[in-house]
């Protein structure tokens, strides 16, 4: 079996307050959601084991938000206001990096997966199949 290279890519918010790095092929699937979160910031997922995520700098400058289930933590530059990254309720093994926080040229999609998001309970099973 031939197995897909992993690289190293970086990103971080727009202050470059926060800054991070990850292992991930070059081509990867992004996850849009059309929860109320994700739509309304264009959030677009790219799912990265924690093994692989590094936070480089911007620890202290992290703000966390938890909204409904309270399970998914959503991290924001607390100086520019951008959410580059964050723990899903639906991959808590997993940081969710926002592929537009993402050094441009760095990655390239190679599917985009709708997931319905307004109806999580109803859908959740189906996405967590694609990771």
């Amino acid at each position: 079996m031939n197995a897909v290279r992993k690289r190293v890519h970086k990103g971080g918010c727009h202050c470059g307050a926060v800054s991070f790095e990850f292992k991930a092929p070059q081509r990867v699937q992004v996850t849009a959601c059309n929860c109320s979160i994700c739509q309304i910031n264009a959030y677009q997922h790219v799912f990265v084991p924690e093994g692989d995520f590094t936070l480089l700098t911007g620890k202290d400058e992290l703000t966390e938000y938890r909204f409904g289930s309270g399970q998914a933590v959503h991290l924001f530059c607390r100086n520019c206001g951008v959410k580059a990254f964050y723990r899903p309720r639906s991959h808590p093994e997993y940081y969710s990096v926002n592929y537009r926080s993402v050094t441009p040229g760095s990655l390239m999609i190679s599917e985009i997966i709708p997931f319905d998001g307004q109806n999580w309970d109803k859908n959740i099973a189906a996405l967590k199949d694609q990771t």
